[in-house]
């Protein structure tokens, strides 16, 4: 029997979670996150969990690959890939098989690495290469990733340099021949992907009153918290938007109402690549339907996906 998975995607504060849990609360399903920054414990207002959406419904909807890992530790889209692979077999082996599971996430190159089952590597940082890369223009990097792994330059987000380094790594490993096979599904999957789309200036509104709202309920605290318990400031910053620029912030590097502005001006920038990836995806092999964010009690799930 063919697995169904249900993909709800979209930029940030696009609704998309609550959508998720109205579905999956319909469907008797459960849902697997697909977010790169909700994998770690405690950074819970940065990373928008909203863990008390998945509980409005009775029964509540079990969520997996949340709180999965420890600030500072690695987790790539390889470990995604493969974990979420994991979840996909398991509940296939399950008692409500017949029943779709649901994805829900924006960070979009892991929803395709799934959908589209990339062929990735569990390959180690090579510091060597990284400090030989430092500097390196990105249209450089691209290039020789392309003379490296076209194959793989096609699968890459080449939009920013640390991916197609991450990339360079992984080919480099390949020619050693030390780079295992991927993650792989042990079950026949259909894939149904839906992205939710709001109006720029809609967007734009939720995006600012649910950042007022995070820092009403103690985003500079969460940050703070997370400094004092050792957690490498440089980390913070790579993980970007409000760990960075709170970050920023408590290391005295910008007033809090300069901090404020520039964060609310980064997630609006990212939620515009978000949209961009997403528009992107049909070109690449995937399939989306759009809908938008007053069609969530009108998505169809009984028929087949």
């Amino acid at each position: 029997m063919t697995t169904r998975v249900l993909v709800i995607t979209g930029a940030t504060a696009s609704g998309k979670t609550r959508l998720g849990v109205d579905v999956a609360h319909r469907l008797g399903s459960e849902i697997v996150s697909a977010d790169s920054r909700q994998v770690y414990r405690g950074l819970d207002l940065g990373t928008g969990k909203d863990l008390d959406e998945y509980r409005t419904v009775d029964p509540p909807v079990p969520v997996h690959l949340i709180d999965v890992v420890d600030p500072g530790e690695s987790y790539t889209v390889f470990h995604f890939q493969r974990d979420c692979y994991r979840v996909i077999d398991a509940w296939a082996r399950g008692s409500r098989a017949e029943v779709p599971l649901v994805m829900v996430g924006g960070t979009g190159l892991w929803v395709e690495a799934v959908v589209r089952g990339y062929d990735l590597a569990d390959v180690p940082p090579d510091p060597e290469l990284r400090a030989e890369l430092q500097g390196v223009p990105l249209p450089e990097l691209v290039e020789r990733l392309r003379q490296a792994d076209p194959a793989l330059a096609v699968r890459t987000d080449t939009s920013t340099a640390r991916r197609v380094v991450r990339a360079l790594e992984v080919a480099a490993a390949r020619r050693r021949g030390a780079a295992p096979p991927g993650p792989r599904l042990g079950v026949p999957v259909s894939w149904r992907v839906l992205a939710v789309e709001i109006p720029p200036s809609e967007l734009a509104a939720r995006i600012h009153e649910r950042l007022v709202s995070r820092l009403e309920a103690g985003l500079v605290d969460e940050v703070r918290g997370l400094l004092e318990r050792g957690v490498d400031w440089r980390w913070l910053d790579r993980l970007g938007l409000e760990y960075r620029e709170v970050t920023a912030y408590l290391r005295g590097e910008k007033p809090l109402r300069t901090m404020v502005d520039d964060l609310e001006t980064a997630i609006r920038h990212f939620a515009k690549r978000q949209r961009t990836w997403l528009r992107g995806m049909p070109r690449r092999g995937v399939s989306v339907e759009w809908i938008g964010p007053g069609d969530a009690s009108s998505v169809e799930v009984s028929s087949p996906l």
